[in-house]
């Protein structure tokens, strides 16, 4: 019997409109807090986060590759996360939004991440834990929050804080709604896609009241250059 075919990872639907959330609300507190001067945006695709980067910080320099399945527009420079062709230590702040998993390297782009950044600088990262295959076959590792500290330390960051998106059932609900598209219920879509949407809303008020961030889908990391 052959397996149904893995679900794509679309940007801003119903099956994933609560990590869509999550996410923008940590990116966005994370920016307010941490975000200043000149930003590099590593793996910035169409820049997504722009508007709540926007005001904290007076530069937003996007970087990602030829190869990216987004398109390039907003791309500033065009290179890989190994060897970005700029100074060193000459941004305030980094951003690798949901890229960490895309690199078969991913210590390499870390340490990349790091020269880049002045002394005091802050690296906001985030990245799935618990989540499906997508922009294959580009997609090479999930992170433990264990992982996140290990790897951030290991290429000179310092000050690591690591923190869950959602808990459990955001997981639970997120992740069933993708499964049941690929069974014979994906053939009713928008009807589906009600059904996911009430799964998310009863999911993130059980977290809400009763946080388990064991099964979190993505963490977010904030971590500074020594």
């Amino acid at each position: 019997m052959s397996m149904p075919p893995t679900p794509p990872h679309p940007s801003g639907n119903a099956f994933n409109r609560l990590a869509k959330r999550q996410l923008g609300d940590a990116l966005a507190a994370a920016a307010a807090r941490h975000a200043r001067g000149r930003l590099i945006d590593i793996g910035c695709g169409e820049k997504p986060y722009a508007a709540a980067l926007a005001p904290h910080v007076d530069e937003h320099l996007g970087v990602d590759h030829a190869g990216s399945p987004h398109a390039l527009t907003s791309v500033d420079v065009l290179a890989g996360a190994y060897e970005i062709p700029l100074a060193d230590a000459s941004f305030d702040t980094a951003l690798m939004a949901e890229v960490l998993e895309h690199l078969e390297d991913p210590g390499r782009a870390l340490a990349e991440a790091n020269r880049l950044l002045r002394p005091g600088g802050t690296l906001i990262l985030t990245v799935p834990f618990m989540w499906a295959l997508h922009e294959e076959p580009r997609d090479f590792f999930r992170y433990s929050p264990h992982g996140l500290r290990h790897l951030l330390a290991a290429a000179g960051f310092a000050g690591i804080d690591v923190r869950p998106l959602s808990g459990q059932w955001s997981t639970l609900a997120l992740l069933g709604g993708y499964a049941l598209r690929t069974t014979r219920l994906g053939r009713f879509d928008r009807g589906l896609a009600r059904v996911a949407g009430a799964a998310q809303r009863l999911a993130a008020r059980r977290d809400a009241a009763r946080p388990k961030p064991w099964m979190s889908w993505n963490h977010i990391a904030i971590a500074q250059r020594r």
